[in-house]
């Protein structure tokens, strides 16, 4: 492989999933309910917030030159209007230590967490979120937008429809007794007791957050609320903008390489339009593009489609597929003409070969990508460590460096110096 000059190379995280003590998060709060759906709460995670400069380090070693990773919006501002400096003072010192090891930042401002008193007064479903989130967005930009480049305002803005329509398939495939997991890129729990806790979560969700259906942004998505984001985003746009003109802003969404079997075609459609197109116009005057891509989806007339008897799957669910990113960059680039990055891209498992194959055979589909001209910025790979998968807690390996649970202690794999090698 053979990538232009300044082409990025690199790895993503997400702040609550690796920095560890998020106290003033929504998720913080839905760990520690009594009728939780987390398998275990985060804790310290991987205590990135004390030991990035060591992950930095060990990144830069590699060779690799880029780092997508999150500014942790309760952090900044763990009540409202109330903005806390010292944090600010934290995330300099990371993008500062970026810098120092010849390591690009590629800042997301909204990974999945959000401060808890914002979804006490409606969060994901309230319009007042718009401006609370952009002049979030603004206050970052003004204190640490010089040590930037690029910057993601959201990630995964369509995560909310496609947990509303994972949903809706798994209660109608409880009633035929299947699973539903491994068809949406997050880590979620399903199982045959979820709907019993749920109703005790609604209780409990009243005493933690004032409501019994509290709209965190990885629940389940109105159509309302879907466009709720979309305007949030460019609210941020205009607010980061008005400080930085110079930045390069764009929204990373998670795609699949959505595939029509026969007579599915229809359903294949209406599946890309729900999950891309009609967030078109809403991103088509962005810097760039994120794209976050880990499998495929085949549709048939009824709907998606299990795996193929036989196919590998993933410790998520997925059947491993890296062919997917190529494809995905296709599709996007016909309808959506603006440099695209890949910020996520990855694979759950305890087998750091398959890991390395998935890496190598993804990036043949870039490098073919952008030998027929398709302006493609970057890969980062998710992740950089194995980290806190959400629900899961830490069972999933997605990490290019493994995080020995007790003493912290990391562990280089193989794959994160055959990544890094890439670059050389």
């Amino acid at each position: 492989m053979s990538f232009p000059k300044g082409f990025l190379i690199g790895a993503s995280t997400a702040a609550h999933q690796v920095e560890g003590n998020n106290i003033h998060s929504d998720y913080w709060a839905q760990e520690h309910m009594t009728n939780t759906s987390f398998n275990e709460p985060s804790g310290i995670a991987c205590d990135h917030y004390n030991r990035y400069e060591e992950d930095i380090r060990l990144m830069a070693a590699a060779g690799l030159n880029a780092y997508r990773f999150s500014i942790e919006w309760a952090r900044i501002e763990p009540q409202p209007g109330v903005y806390d400096k010292n944090e600010i003072a934290h995330y300099r010192k990371v993008l500062e230590c970026c810098r120092a090891n010849g390591v690009e930042p590629i800042v997301t401002l909204l990974h999945f967490t959000s401060p808890k008193w914002l979804i006490e007064q409606g969060g994901w479903e309230n319009e007042a979120t718009v401006g609370r989130f952009a002049a979030y967005c603004k206050y970052v930009i003004e204190q640490l937008g010089d040590l930037m480049h690029y910057v993601c305002t959201i990630n995964e803005a369509n995560m909310g429809l496609q947990i509303a329509a994972i949903a809706r398939r798994y209660t109608m495939l409880m009633q035929q007794h299947q699973s539903a997991e491994g068809k949406v890129q997050v880590g979620i729990n399903l199982e045959n007791p979820m709907l019993e806790r749920m109703k005790k979560q609604a209780m409990e969700n009243v005493q933690v957050f004032g409501t019994p259906q509290p709209q965190v942004f990885v629940g389940q998505r109105t159509e309302n609320g879907d466009l709720l984001v979309m305007r949030a985003h460019r609210a941020a746009v205009e607010a980061i903008k008005s400080v930085r003109p110079e930045l390069s802003v764009g929204i990373t969404l998670s795609l699949h390489d959505i595939q029509a079997q026969p007579g599915g075609e229809a359903e294949a459609e209406r599946e890309w339009n729900e999950e891309f197109l009609h967030y078109l116009p809403y991103i088509e005057h962005d810097d760039f593009f994120g794209v976050q891509n880990y499998t495929r989806t085949r549709m048939g007339k009824d709907g998606s489609l299990p795996a193929p008897a036989g196919a590998e799957t993933t410790q998520m669910g997925y059947e491993y597929y890296p062919e997917a990113l190529g494809h995905v960059i296709r599709k996007v680039h016909a309808v959506l003409p603006i440099p695209l990055m890949v910020t996520e891209n990855g694979i759950a498992t305890d087998d750091d070969s398959r890991r390395i194959a998935f890496i190598r055979t993804a990036l043949d589909g870039v490098q073919a990508c952008i030998d027929d001209g398709i302006p493609v910025l970057g890969y980062c790979h998710w992740s950089l460590m194995d980290n806190f998968e959400w629900q899961k807690g830490f069972s999933m390996r997605f990490g290019l460096i493994a995080v020995d649970r007790e003493t912290m202690e990391r562990e280089p794999k193989e794959s994160l110096y055959f990544l890094g090698s890439i670059t050389k």
